[in-house]
């Protein structure tokens, strides 16, 4: 018979075979060329094709399970795309193999050409990609790659707690606390090494040690959670500075000129104590609301919700987040209640649950602009935030 040249194919006819008994692949090979002579003219006969060139050499695979033989057959054309139709159709006209019943069924014909052209344009990727990563990177490339391999050289993990921090920590009698690693790695990149997060807004004991030994600057965002960070440390620390990033940034994003600027202008602790001391006296000096004026903006649908489903929630450890309309996204556990709040970024109106609110659930809520915070009890003071905190007491 004759051969048809690989790189002459155009197509591919792959076709399937189930047969109701035990057959042998010249059995196939003969019912192939048998049952389709003279079934299509002379100009489509398989064998004078083969002969040709114009089909390739027909494989046979088969497989004998229980006395039934399945395979496939595969036919490689250099005919146009209707003659192999045809020469694949001609091929499902099979019904017996040897002494068998058989069912030929064609899978597809497969175009050699596109097969090649997804294979060189998925080379022509890789080839792309090989050669961008080969080509030297422009000097600012260089610069920020090597700046960026050194600030993580330099950061390391201190203490029992093993925070984040810059490798000056023990040499230097002044160290800065930050909130979080990016913050570490901001000010390693402009030169500040003698650093440490707090990672959270939990006081590690760590940092507590520390503000016993050295001089603690806090170094927080310009955001009312850096405000709720300041009052933590007082509260367990011995700080001795206090310093922001500008409104409404954070420490992980301001610029070198920014960070010295804002370590330039740190202010002493007893001043903010004063702040403080004063912003207690006067609750309304900031435009903050206290409680009893909340609940004069609470609406008697909104209390009879938040009481109803507060004391639904007793004893469960649970959690219910709410929309404006008072409906109830969902149920989580109030140890899920941060990680709920950051995936769902907002629509939340409210979160009623069984337990105490923290510094660190209104430091989450108030970014995710959430209007009120409903539970068991209360560690934050109502004129230290400007969310709706709403206890069982209120209820009463």
């Amino acid at each position: 018979m004759g051969k048809i040249s690989p790189v002459s194919y155009k197509y591919i006819v792959h076709t399937n075979i189930s047969i109701e008994g035990v057959v042998d692949r010249p059995d196939v090979i003969g019912a192939i060329f048998g049952q389709t002579e003279g079934l299509l003219g002379s100009e489509l006969e398989l064998r004078e094709l083969q002969r040709s060139g114009r089909i390739g050499r027909i494989e046979v695979t088969l497989e004998t399970r229980a006395g039934k033989t399945e395979g496939t057959i595969i036919i490689p054309s250099s005919l146009d795309k209707a003659e192999t139709a045809i020469i694949g159709a001609a091929l499902e006209t099979i019904q017996r193999i040897g002494p068998c019943n058989a069912k030929v069924k064609v899978d597809k014909i497969e175009d050699v050409r596109i097969s090649k052209r997804n294979y060189v344009i998925e080379r022509a990727k890789s080839l792309l990609k090989e050669l961008t990563e080969q080509i030297l990177p422009d000097s600012q490339e260089i610069t920020d790659e090597v700046t960026h391999s050194v600030r993580m050289m330099e950061i390391r993990e201190y203490g029992k707690d093993r925070l984040p921090a810059g490798p000056n920590i023990d040499d230097s009698e002044e160290i800065i606390a930050v909130e979080g690693r990016a913050d570490v790695l901001n000010l390693l990149k402009h030169g500040i090494k003698n650093i440490i997060a707090m990672n959270g807004t939990s006081v590690p004991q760590t940092i507590i040690d520390l503000s016993k030994k050295k001089v603690l600057t806090a170094f927080v965002d310009g955001d009312r959670g850096g405000d709720l960070i300041v009052k933590e440390l007082i509260a367990l620390t011995e700080l001795d500075y206090v310093t922001k990033a500008p409104d409404g940034k954070e420490v992980e994003e301001i610029t070198k000129k920014e960070i010295h600027k804002a370590l330039r202008n740190k202010v002493a602790i007893e001043q903010i104590k004063m702040e403080i001391s004063e912003q207690e006296k006067q609750p309304t000096y900031h435009k903050r609301v206290t409680q009893t004026n909340r609940k004069l903006t609470l609406t008697e649908q909104e209390k009879d919700n938040f009481k109803k489903l507060l004391y639904d929630l007793i004893g469960t450890r649970g959690a219910y987040i709410l929309d404006g309309n008072l409906n109830i996204l969902g149920k989580v556990p109030a140890t899920e209640i941060p990680p709920t709040i950051k995936s769902l970024g907002s629509g939340i109106h409210a979160i009623i649950f069984d337990g105490i609110i923290t510094r660190e659930l209104v430091y989450n809520a108030e970014k995710a602009n959430i209007k009120y915070l409903v539970a068991m009890d209360s560690r934050v003071k109502p004129f230290d935030t400007r969310i709706y905190l709403l206890t069982n007491k209120d209820f009463n």
